[in-house]
């Protein structure tokens, strides 16, 4: 037995209470309040929480790369690799997850920035679905200065650095810094973690990796 508390089939969604705000010249929406429900491991993150974004090299900030839909990830540092599936928002403004029978598709927030804008993109992903594990079962192990790669539909590929990974209560989920709130081109991935609440049938925290853009490339 791993330290990974069991699935409850139908209970590892995202459920996010929305209170929608009109932001920036696109009128991308970004969410208010948010309970992410989906299971995860119930083991602390290592990283560097708490501490200011750093500049993403020693060098000038990379530009902002134009809007470009989003087409894979791949996260060496933890051997996950998932296309992805543009996420919006259920007609009760919680927002769509990734199908959870099948845990290795990761999706990212279509109605904020695209991996590389201006802004603060999220990709969203399982830990786990019907007890097999899931694209993010490794998200807590990211470590500052580790990688995360978006292959996006203009040919570019965004590279992003890890700053900082947060393990937070659900009821403190920090919305406006993971949805908005920043004007350089940043990535924030998230999953579940904490304690498995078995009568909720979801777990207690989040874990949340910040990264921030440090260069892009073609292919």
């Amino acid at each position: 037995m791993n330290d990974r508390q069991p699935l409850v089939r139908g209970a590892g969604l995202l459920a996010v209470l929305v209170a929608v705000l009109m932001v920036g010249a696109r009128g991308q929406t970004t969410p208010d309040t948010s309970r992410l429900t989906w299971a995860a491991p119930s083991t602390a993150p290592r990283g560097s929480a708490g501490r200011p974004a750093p500049p993403a090299s020693g060098g000038p900030q990379p530009e902002a790369l134009p809007r470009s839909a989003p087409l894979r990830v791949s996260i060496p540092a933890i051997d996950a690799e998932s296309a992805l599936v543009p996420l919006r928002l259920n007609p009760d403004r919680t927002v769509e997850v990734p199908p959870v029978e099948d845990p290795m598709q990761a999706g990212w927030y279509a109605l904020g920035p695209t991996p590389g804008e201006a802004g603060a993109s999220v990709i969203l992903g399982h830990v786990d679905g019907y007890t097999q594990p899931g694209i993010f079962f490794r998200l807590r192990d990211l470590r500052s200065g580790d990688q995360v790669l978006v292959a996006r539909a203009d040919g570019a590929t965004a590279r992003f650095v890890v700053y900082r990974t947060e393990q937070v209560p659900k009821d403190a989920f920090p919305t406006a810094e993971v949805y908005g709130g920043t004007s350089r081109p940043e990535l924030h991935l998230v999953t579940c973690g904490g304690a498995f609440d078995r009568q909720a049938g979801s777990y207690l925290d989040n874990i949340i990796v910040f990264a921030v853009l440090a260069g892009s490339g073609s292919g």
